[in-house]
Parts: C-alpha cells; sequence; structure tokens
C-alpha cells in the first residue's frame, strides 16, 4: 500500500511553505513517527513524520521548492520488511528521477557549515555532540547537511569522510576568488524575508519615534543575589531580570491603556488583556513568541514559560500559535552586549520596549557621586495613537517599578 506525504494544513496567515530538508531519501527504510521532512514556513519549522512505517517511495517535491498546504510532495509505500529495504531502494531509482523532472523549483545551493541552514533535528544533534558543522560533509542537495550525515560523522570518530564518500553530494557553494579574498552568495531564508517586510513596514507605515531613560538596577540585582538559590530550589528555575521587566510592563500597560492598544483603521482597538512578545534569537532569525495573559502569572511562572520558549526556538519547535498575537513586544539587546538602541516597532503592536546592557556608571545620589549599575531603557512608539506624554510617563512608570521592585507587590 503506498501513502501520499503532503504538506500539512498552513495557518491562514501563511500562503505558501518551502522544503527545508528531506531526511530520507527513496529508497530509505522510514519508521512510524519518524520525521521525513522539514518544511519551512514565514514563522516556523514544520516537521512531518511518517503515518507509517516503510519504505520512502518516491520524492515529487525536491528541496527549495515552493509548495502549498495540502500539496503532494511525495509518497511511502507502507509494511515492506526491514530486509527488503535494498529492493525497494534499487526499485525507487527511477522513480527518484521521475520526481527531479517534476521540480519546478529554482533553488539555490545553501552553505553546508552554515547553522541558519540546518535543519531542527540536525542542529539538535550537532549541539548534543558539539560538533563544528563546517567539518561535516554534506549529501543532501546543494550540499545541505542531513541527519545520516551527522550520525556518520559521528561513528568516525570525529573525521571528515572524503568527498568521493558520498555519491549523493552535490557541488558545493560556489565561492568566487577575488586574489586571496573570496565572497559566496546564500540564499535568504523564508523567515530573514518575513522579518525583512515586517521591519520595513513598521519604518514606511508608522510615525516612529523612540524615547530613552535609565534605571538603576541595584536593588534589583540585590533582590536577586538574596533570593536566588532560595527561588531555583522552590521554583526548579532562575531569577532572572526578564520576569521583572515583564512584570514592570504589564502593570505600566494598566495605568497607560493607549500603549496597550493598536490601530486597526481609523480605529484604535484598546486590549483589556496583556499579552507580551518576548523577541528570542534563534539559528533562523528574530522571532517574537508570545507571554499570554502575563497579569496572573508569577515571577516563577515567567520565568518557567521564557525558559520554555527559549528551547522551542532554539530546537525550531516553536508553532504558529506561539508566535501568533501580542500587544507589546520586550527586546533585550543587553544579552548581545547592547548599550543603547532604538528598537523597532512590531507591526500591528504601538511600541515596544528595549532593555540594555547593565553597567557600572558614575551616577548622582542624594549630591554624591557614586557607581550604580546602570541600564539603559528606549521605548519605540507608533506617535499616531500615542502622545509625547503618555510614552514619556509609561517609561518613567516602568523605571519607578524596576528602582523599587515592592512596588510590584505594593500595586503603587
Amino acid at each position: 500500500m503506498t501513502i501520499e506525504i503532503k504538506v500539512p494544513d498552513l495557518p491562514e496567515s501563511v500562503a505558501d511553505a518551502t522544503i527545508a530538508t528531506w531526511h530520507k531519501q527513496p529508497g530509505d527504510r522510514v519508521e512510524r513517527d519518524e520525521v521525513i521532512v522539514d518544511i519551512e514556513t514565514d514563522k516556523v519549522v514544520l516537521e512531518v513524520p511518517a503515518p507509517e512505517a516503510g519504505i520512502l517511495e518516491a520524492i515529487i517535491e525536491e528541496e527549495g521548492a515552493t509548495v502549498l498546504g495540502q500539496q503532494l510532495i511525495g509518497r511511502l509505500k507502507v509494511g515492506v520488511a526491514a530486509g527488503e529495504a535494498t529492493k525497494e531502494k534499487t526499485a525507487s531509482a527511477d522513480s527518484k528521477a521521475d520526481a527531479a523532472s517534476n521540480d519546478k523549483s529554482d533553488a539555490k545551493s545553501d552553505v553546508k557549515g552554515d547553522d541558519d541552514n540546518l535543519s531542527p533535528a540536525v542542529r539538535r544533534l550537532v549541539a548534543e555532540h558539539n560538533i563544528d558543522a563546517a567539518q561535516v560533509s554534506g549529501s543532501g542537495k546543494g550540499g545541505r547537511i542531513t541527519k545520516e550525515d551527522v550520525e556518520a560523522f559521528i561513528k568516525q570518530g570525529g573525521k571528515k569522510a572524503p568527498a568521493a564518500a558520498s555519491a549523493k553530494a552535490a557541488s558545493p557553494v560556489v565561492e568566487v576568488a577575488l586574489g586571496e579574498r573570496t565572497e559566496k552568495r546564500v540564499p535568504m531564508s523564508r523567515l530573514r524575508k518575513r522579518v525583512a517586510e515586517r521591519l520595513l513596514e513598521a519604518k514606511n507605515t508608522t510615525a516612529m519615534l523612540t524615547t530613552f531613560n535609565e534605571v538603576n538596577m541595584g536593588p534589583i540585582m540585590a533582590l536577586r543575589k538574596q533570593y536566588q538559590d532560595q527561588f531555583e530550589k522552590r521554583h526548579d528555575v532562575r531569577l532572572g531580570f526578564m520576569s521583572f521587566y515583564v512584570k514592570a510592563v504589564v502593570e505600566s500597560l494598566k495605568r497607560f491603556p493607549e500603549v496597550n492598544a493598536s490601530l486597526d483603521g481609523d480605529d484604535i482597538v484598546y486590549h483589556n488583556f496583556f499579552d507580551v512578545s518576548i523577541a528570542v534569537s534563534t539559528p533562523r532569525g528574530l522571532v517574537t513568541p508570545v507571554l499570554r495573559d502575563c497579569d496572573r502569572l508569577s515571577l516563577a511562572d515567567i520565568e518557567k514559560d521564557i525558559k520554555a520558549l527559549a528551547i522551542k526556538g532554539r530546537d525550531g519547535k516553536l508553532t504558529v500559535d506561539d508566535m501568533t498575537g501580542g500587544n507589546f513586544t520586550i527586546t533585550n539587546g543587553g544579552v548581545f552586549g547592547s548599550l543603547m538602541s532604538t528598537p523597532i516597532i512590531n507591526p500591528p503592536q504601538s511600541a515596544i520596549l528595549g532593555m540594555h546592557k547593565i553597567e557600572d556608571r558614575p551616577v548622582a545620589v542624594n549630591g554624591q557621586v557614586v557607581i550604580q549599575p546602570m541600564m539603559y531603557l528606549a521605548l519605540s512608539y507608533d506617535h499616531r495613537m500615542i502622545d509625547g506624554r503618555e510614552s514619556v510617563s509609561f517609561l518613567v512608570s516602568i523605571k519607578e517599578l524596576l528602582e523599587d521592585p515592592t512596588r510590584l507587590l505594593l500595586d503603587v
């Protein structure tokens, strides 16, 4: 019996998708629920598992092809015994050739050793064994590294296989020699294309303005130092700064509802819930998963949810639901050493808060110059719906709550 392998149903906001990686080739044995192919959308990577055990009979759409929801991309022959895999592989050679002729895409080569072009399964395997992906010879289309390539590399004791070892290996990315200098051309991923489109949209369609302030992080740092061990022992998660940022943002959004609103045509939509997007850097690019109903979460709940989203982002497991919605965004460039920035609004939201590097600086306290751990805050907002008074007051509210975190408990 033959089963058709189809693209999963795509969300309404996603028009099409791209075949990212085939983990199996025609004739390969496939176990039930084993991931056969990764499909990349503008937001997430969808892993398509095998519904039954069998042999991959044919690939209809090759890597790089643009596909639609429920489109046929391959066929799986069910119920073939493991001992017959070799025969099936030989018999399927013609099927593979026929399928390749139907490939309508003009896919370009990917860089073999670039983590941005590795599938989630390959990234996990590379991370687990601390492998330099650049040392692995790829046998996928355009030299793409497959899971089997990494496993073979591990079995060989970490030694790079000779070029002739893989009959399926395609020619590598062409590098143009310019004397001693070289350059290479890599196609932009769908996610990065979408991020670029949204950033340009925000710049071109909003009256964006940024206001700045700074906050003394000493009180929160002292609080973390005092209770870190007890907090981690009780809640099994570390007490970070992001939970305080989220709590301060939610309390300030309650005081300034304009910042928690969005524009819909000529209407301003005021949201009576608090879903906060957290900007996360992943191997595929910048994503903004959403923490929902933050006003109902404790510090421990926020830390656990952020940790879970970060792990899903690293492993390519974020779903469309994880990425959908959000009334306000927090981005923390400080983890990369950024001292100050002007973050760009995440449409259709009306504002975004940028947190930065905490750095010891001399400041005046009660007429005396003292050294304090200071951090710059940046609030970018849409001036069409948020006036200067509200934006500055909102940022001052966050500053006051962070400098005196007991206000978060007393609601003052």
